[in-house]
């Protein structure tokens, strides 16, 4: 059940409850592409750090270890050892970013093996039944990702078949949720809007998901090749048409900055890989725009990345200790970055909550992005 909290213009905050605890919104979600953060994190980590949902890719996670092996450990919360709630992806991302290995038909989707080349096939009830035993708490319908800037009426096909797509998710995580033999019986679904950046698609899609009583509704296939403000306007058409009273999830978004517009826009829900790639590669967020600890600059550096935060990195280390970590490829310095990026991440997420819930949304954002512009 979603508990709307406050409303500040489109912005709101709210509480997802769910068999695996309460997800405090607007939330980040951490990346766990294949049951582990990239650079050294650990599920330990990530609770000490606030995190509140680790996502897992369906696909990765169906190439290796398997399903079945995940299933055998009672999903995959308990595989990776996190006692908070999970959301897997259903692999129709891979859809878009496979597509030299890849083959649509009404079906589902032919893949070859980014790994092996073997064949695979996964449509919309492959990938709810490996949704279930890997036991998520929240599943992601099986849709098409198309590209953001193709023909009309390609994305128009597209967006009908990912409907017929979603009414098949439905059936089978409904007759998976009845079954016994099921990990999670309580395993929450949400549809996914797609339409490219054509908004009368995506409204009128919005409109169709809207009828359907879904835990969550997202918008996929953004942030694929859009400008920021193409992105913005399919927001501001689309989100007014999904219900107010249940969470909006923006997949794979983005920036600081882009998560400050979604959540003005009426977002809820995030992920991206961009805090961790870019601390894997030495680049961390400030509240006064990101820094580049390979710079010659930091060398002597005693500062600590942000003086304000609290994560270990900042607490134990300076910029110059953690310079020299990356120059000289100790994973630690990855380790640290990463930390640092996420806690960033997350903390921010908990300044929007209060800054929603006290009505002051906008000018908490305003301070947001002329810090951001300072650049550290």
């Amino acid at each position: 059940m979603y508990e709307l909290i406050n409303i500040d213009g489109m912005a709101k905050t709210g509480r997802l409850q769910t068999v695996d605890g309460i997800i405090e919104t607007p939330v980040f979600m951490n990346v766990a592409t294949a049951a582990a953060i990239k650079g050294g994190v650990s599920a330990q980590d990530l609770e000490n750090i606030g995190c509140q949902v680790a996502l897992a890719n369906t696909y990765h996670l169906h190439l290796r270890p398997g399903e079945d092996v995940v299933a055998d450990f009672g999903g995959v919360a308990k595989f990776m050892n996190w006692k908070r709630p999970t959301l897997t992806d259903s692999g129709g991302f891979q859809v878009f970013s496979l597509a030299k290995l890849r083959k649509i038909k009404e079906d589902g989707v032919h893949f070859a093996s980014h790994i092996d080349g073997r064949k695979i096939f996964m449509g919309p009830e492959e990938s709810i039944q490996i949704q279930s035993k890997l036991a998520a708490t929240i599943a992601m319908a099986f849709d098409e990702c198309p590209p953001a800037k193709v023909e009309k009426s390609y994305i128009q096909d597209s967006v009908d078949r990912t409907t017929r797509w979603l009414h098949r998710s439905i059936a089978e995580i409904d007759r998976l949720n009845g079954l016994d033999v099921t990990i999670n019986q309580n395993q929450l679904l949400f549809g996914i809007n797609q339409g490219g950046v054509y908004n009368d698609i995506r409204v009128e899609h919005a409109k169709t998901l809207a009828e359907l009583d879904m835990a969550g509704y997202a918008l996929g296939g953004l942030a694929v090749g859009e400008s920021h403000e193409e992105m913005y306007s399919v927001l501001e058409a689309t989100v007014p048409h999904l219900p107010k009273n249940k969470p909006t999830y923006l997949m794979g978004v983005g920036t600081p900055e882009n998560i400050l517009e979604a959540v003005e826009r009426g977002i809820d829900f995030f992920d991206c890989v961009l805090p961790a790639r870019n601390g894997r590669h030495g680049h961390v967020f400030t509240k006064y725009g990101k820094l580049n600890l390979f710079n010659a600059k930091h060398e002597r550096d005693g500062d600590p990345i942000d003086e304000e935060c609290f994560c270990p990195a900042c607490q134990n280390y300076s910029r110059a200790y953690i310079r020299h970590l990356l120059k000289a490829k100790e994973i630690l310095g990855m380790r640290l970055c990463v930390l640092h990026n996420l806690h960033f991440y997350n903390h921010m997420m908990k300044d929007i909550r209060k800054a929603i819930s006290e009505n002051r949304f906008s000018a908490y954002k305003r301070a947001c992005l002329e810090n951001f512009a300072e650049k550290a």
